[in-house]
């Protein structure tokens, strides 16, 4: 491994740093954004009097293998700005009305194009910058994988950045890339010599941002074309080469594949740093601390051995099998398109491709796309019809990742949750996403007699107390905690957090608990059975419902992430300006996954029982009493017993008759 490091001469004092597709590490001395300089000292304490300690990790602490910055040959960069492509590749004219097959417009209108713009990331890079020196390119080199290759991450924040760095995982980084693990008859012929001139060459290990790009600026593309494209080094004609890489989602595991290498997991399976100033001593994304495996998830799910059959072709468009095997097929749905230029129709010899893989990468975020338009506006191409069709989208996927089922024996009703996404549900860094179970119980005139998992969407205030909640909680451990002068126990701090304190997600179709211990993905705190992609929750039917409706909702950015954003920050403004963005976007309101009813036969209600515990009594007088007065909500105002829109003494009369 390099030392202090003639890696340093060769690439500028850069760092070469892991990555996370949802934003981790970050540090040095300028902050995103222009900010102020934050200089630690020998201290290490972190400006604005927070006690907080910066741990004193260098650029080496987060050195992977891969394709490696070289701002001195530009050539090598793939500086070319997306927007380049859409001579060919956008606004085809045949589209009736026009829409977003076509590749450019499509990836415009997705978390990949604006994954550099997005507010909350940027927040979550300032508190890594805090957190640990030269973290910066652990976030970077994957949300703007064409800034970091041109030597643009050095300060760890965006200060360095263009306009066009801003792209996020643009056309040009994608359709660069090169399988880092040679495939003997399946990847191209030119990939021998590229992988063979890497200085710090991949291992085996797919993930940690360890990509590799093609540095003579060739176009790759996942069907074989008899086309040439203009190559943006030396504008001349030149051949596209055929990889089958780009259909497999190990193109998308450098990314969606990410632990903190900052800690070296020991014999009991916890995770303590390591020598500071060094790269990991073993370099295995296993030994270190998992900060997301939505890639390793998949690949030891059914989906990956052989695929899962929907005969309801959810996921897949045109998918000529309805059977989904990669990660491609479900986040890149497949439709009869030509796909290789605009003006195609000129020509009526083409055909469309049967199966061309559209580009919206619709994943689990529900609002920042609006964001990014109301703080970038018309240079992020994107309008607010675009964004609307992107986040509707993402709202089709979700609901299609998953099933929800309803029983009743005896007063017990059972919900089971069914996970039919490729991954756990919901997957990738935890950052406050989660899905929980909302359970309302209505009388037989349609009134609320008993809710579980109630939300505030005023306050944006999740009652956990009485329902199911799906999520990871992520924690700091009392050495390290003593270290950074923080509290033990759960924790935001991405590039701090050393052990998972609770995992219930539910796992995909295939888990098994051996192969999830193997990746470290296991349950923690909670237990699946091998083979079990469900979940089953029991809920006791109050007295006097006749009906349970249940909705699964899932929630991107929970209010107590985006405090968190807001408040640990000493150094700029980017956790105010996420939190102002976050309520002007409705405050990440909960999307429906899933809405079910089930008719129940229970015993007529007693009137006068407004608390269902089948006992008419003080604690119902008290809340008739507190509903006094004119109802507010005529559905949900169940003290309102004769039905007349007012809580009164006609009321209190019915209740009385009933005491006992």
């Amino acid at each position: 491994m390099p030392s202090k490091r003639a890696l340093g001469k060769k690439l500028g004092t850069l760092c070469i740093g892991l990555v996370a597709a949802a934003g981790v590490g970050v540090a040095a001395s300028q902050v995103v954004g222009g900010g102020s300089s934050r200089g630690t000292g020998g201290s290490g304490q972190v400006a604005g009097g927070s006690g907080q300690i910066t741990l004193p990790t260098t650029l080496d602490d987060f050195f992977h293998p891969g394709t490696q910055p070289n701002p001195d040959e530009e050539q090598f960069v793939p500086v070319a700005p997306s927007s380049n492509c859409t001579f060919c590749h956008a606004n085809y004219v045949f589209e009736e009305p026009p829409g977003y097959s076509e590749p450019h417009n499509g990836w415009l209108n997705s978390l990949m194009a604006q994954s550099a713009r997005d507010p909350v990331w940027q927040a979550a890079l300032t508190i890594a910058n805090q957190d640990a020196e030269g973290a910066g390119e652990f976030c970077i080199r994957c949300h703007a994988p064409g800034a970091w290759l041109a030597g643009k991450s050095v300060t760890g924040d965006l200060s360095d950045f263009d306009t066009f760095d801003f792209d996020g995982i643009n056309c040009h980084f994608c359709h660069r890339m090169v399988d880092p693990v040679y495939q003997e008859g399946v990847s191209p012929p030119e990939d021998v010599s590229i992988l063979a001139a890497l200085e710090f060459a991949p291992s085996g290990h797919v993930g940690n941002a360890q990509f590799v790009v093609d540095p003579d600026d060739v176009r790759r593309n996942a069907r074989q074309v008899a086309v040439n494209y203009h190559s943006t080094a030396t504008g001349e004609l030149a051949p596209i080469i055929f990889s089958p890489f780009h259909r497999e989602s190990a193109a998308c595991a450098a990314c969606h594949d990410v632990s903190n290498p900052v800690y070296v997991r020991q014999p009991d399976g916890s995770y303590a740093l390591g020598k500071l100033g060094e790269p990991h001593p073993t370099g295995d994304q296993h030994d270190m601390m998992p900060e997301q495996r939505t890639y390793s998830e998949w690949l030891f799910s059914d989906f990956a051995s052989g695929g899962v059959f929907f005969p309801d072709g959810r996921f897949g468009g045109d998918h000529p099998t309805g059977i989904m095997q990669s990660c491609q097929d479900c986040h890149m749905p497949r439709r009869a398109n030509f796909g290789g230029c605009a003006f195609t129709d000129a020509d009526p010899d083409l055909e469309p491709h049967a199966d061309f893989a559209q580009h919206h990468f619709a994943g689990a975020n529900t609002w920042v796309l609006g964001a990014v338009l109301d703080e970038y506006g018309f240079t992020t191409g994107l309008t607010e019809q675009s964004v609307a069709d992107a986040h509707n989208r993402t709202a089709e996927l979700l609901r299609n990742a998953s099933d929800v089922e309803l029983t009743v024996e005896s007063d017990l009703l059972n919900v089971r949750v069914i996970n039919w996404s490729g991954h756990k549900l919901p997957t990738g860094y935890p950052e406050g996403r989660r899905m929980w179970l909302n359970v309302r119980f209505l009388d037989e005139r349609g009134k609320l007699v008993q809710e579980h998992g109630a939300y505030d969407y005023k306050t944006a205030t999740l009652d956990p107390t009485d329902t199911k909640v799906y999520e990871a909680k992520l924690g700091i451990t009392d050495d390290v905690a003593q270290q950074v002068g923080l509290p033990a126990g759960k924790s935001f701090h991405l590039v701090l957090n050393n052990e998972v304190l609770f995992d219930n997600r539910i796992p995909p179709v295939g888990f098994t608990n051996a192969a999830f211990e193997e990746i470290r993905a296991a349950p923690v705190d909670y237990t699946y059975d091998d083979g079990q992609h469900w979940d089953d929750t029991e809920f006791s039917i109050p007295r006097g419902a006749s009906e349970a409706v249940v909705t699964l909702y899932y929630q991107t950015t929970t209010r107590e992430y985006i405090e968190f954003l807001r408040d640990a920050n000493v150094t700029n403004d980017r956790g105010q300006n996420a939190y102002d963005l976050w309520v002007a976007h409705g405050k990440s309101a909960p999307l429906d996954m899933n809405t079910i009813s089930i008719d129940l036969e229970q015993t007529p209600p007693v009137l006068g029982d407004l608390n269902g515990d089948g006992v008419v009594n003080v604690f119902d007088l008290l809340i008739l009493l507190g509903e006094w007065g004119t109802c507010v909500d005529e559905n949900d105002c169940p003290a309102d017993l004769n039905d007349d829109g007012v809580v009164n003494v006609f009321d209190l009369l019915i209740l009385l008759s009933n005491w006992g």
